[in-house]
């Protein structure tokens, strides 16, 4: 016989909290053992997403350690090369309206 059970106990807090759930939506004339049963359910209910709530957090853990592990690897690129990857292109349209609003207001003086 193995030593430890592969169904796990709920803890007290869950079966005094889902006793309090039942007997909370208790109706008038139920009996103790309808309630005991609802009770039950809710257990389980309540076990169930206690569970989801484990197996999310467990791939969330999975996740950020891999992309904390990506952050790693970039952050241990020698900066030299991530400055000779970015090249800046100066637009030379800003220039060529300027000159010709210059132009344009030259003209204007010189013609009134």
């Amino acid at each position: 016989m193995s030593r430890y059970s592969k169904k796990q106990q709920a803890s007290p807090e869950t079966h005094d909290d889902a006793l309090k759930i039942a007997n909370a939506t208790q109706r008038p004339g139920q009996t103790k053992e309808q309630t005991k049963l609802i009770a039950q359910g809710v257990q389980k209910g309540i076990e169930q997403y206690k569970k989801q709530q484990k197996e999310r957090s467990r791939e969330l853990n999975k996740k950020l350690k891999k992309v904390t592990g990506k952050l790693n690897q970039l952050d241990e690129k020698p900066e030299h090369e991530l400055d000779a990857e970015i090249i800046y292109r100066q637009s030379y349209l800003a220039w060529v309206l300027l000159l010709l609003s210059w132009g344009g207001f030259a003209a204007y003086l010189i013609l009134t």
